[in-house]
């Protein structure tokens, strides 16, 4: 059997899958290097050639970031118990008004529909600092400064989010739905029993892009956040690495705190990675 199989490949067949291989371990050389630059000591930090790999890994460089923090005013928890808050408020807002919109733009027909739609599509073409004064006018003028809300209102409206889920909601079938009207199912039965488990997929794709975009945003800590203790880890660790770039004895804490950003990353992706698969080739219905 198993040698059946092998003597069905063909030359194609095998180049395509050695080059991908090689296009793969290419891809992950970013992810070795910053999990091994982590580890290095400072001597080895600035070896001429550089090294990829480390030599002799240490963990006095996370001990060194943890002991900045212990001497900051506000303590170094404070700011991973703020992220932590703000990315799990801000992903339960988005997907419950990311899919509740998608839904109703992909399934209702209503007046004015293709104008939103059109104008969901232009949104996506504006970069975050083009909206900078007047989110923080919106912020500031309903008094949410200094607040979770404040940190968390911004990212609500997703348009990436809403984009993609309005075409993976489309190809729900309407029949199914007219059949569960048909047994007495309601507007919100048919969201929560039948459109929210088919689009699992492409929420766990917007869920990784909102995860990515808020763990790492400093934004709202700049502008929104006076009070320190408000501020989340992002900020910290960006006003930490913009200290200490001109000092070359402290290159080894910049690398440790690179690397705790980058972790949660690649957490959220690997758990995700094959729902974002079944989101790119369509598979709204098994």
């Amino acid at each position: 059997m198993l040698l059946s199989r092998l003597r069905r490949i063909t030359f194609f067949d095998f180049a395509l899958v050695l080059g991908f291989t090689a296009l793969a371990a290419f891809m992950s050389l970013p992810i070795i290097f910053i999990l091994n630059h982590a580890f290095k000591p400072t001597n080895e930090l600035f070896l001429f050639p550089p090294r990829f790999f480390v030599q002799n890994p240490t963990f006095s460089n996370f001990e060194q970031l943890f002991l900045h923090a212990t001497n900051a005013t506000v303590p170094f928890s404070r700011y991973v118990f703020n992220s932590v808050v703000v990315v799990t408020m801000t992903l339960v807002s988005v997907i419950v008004v990311s899919t509740m919109a998608a839904y109703v733009l992909a399934k209702y027909r209503f007046h004015f529909k293709q104008i939103i739609l059109s104008m969901i599509t232009l949104s996506l073409m504006f970069a975050p600092e083009t909206v900078g004064i007047p989110r923080y006018l919106i912020i500031s003028g309903i008094h949410l400064n200094n607040t979770y809300l404040g940190h968390v209102l911004p990212a609500l409206a997703s348009p990436i989010a809403v984009f993609m889920l309005v075409g993976f909601i489309s190809q729900i079938p309407n029949e199914l739905l007219e059949a569960a009207k048909i047994d007495g199912a309601s507007h919100v039965g048919i969201f929560a029993r039948i459109v929210l488990p088919l689009s699992v997929p492409a929420i766990a794709t917007i869920s990784i892009f909102t995860f990515q975009g808020v763990w790492g945003d400093v934004e709202t800590s700049t502008l929104f956040m006076q009070d320190e203790t408000m501020r989340t880890l992002a900020f910290y660790v960006n006003s930490l690495l913009s200290g200490l770039q001109n000092s070359v004895a402290a290159q080894n804490v910049a690398a440790a705190a690179g690397l705790l950003m980058f972790i949660p990353n690649l957490i959220i992706f690997l758990l995700f990675q094959r729902k974002v698969l079944e989101t790119m080739i369509h598979s709204g219905i098994k």
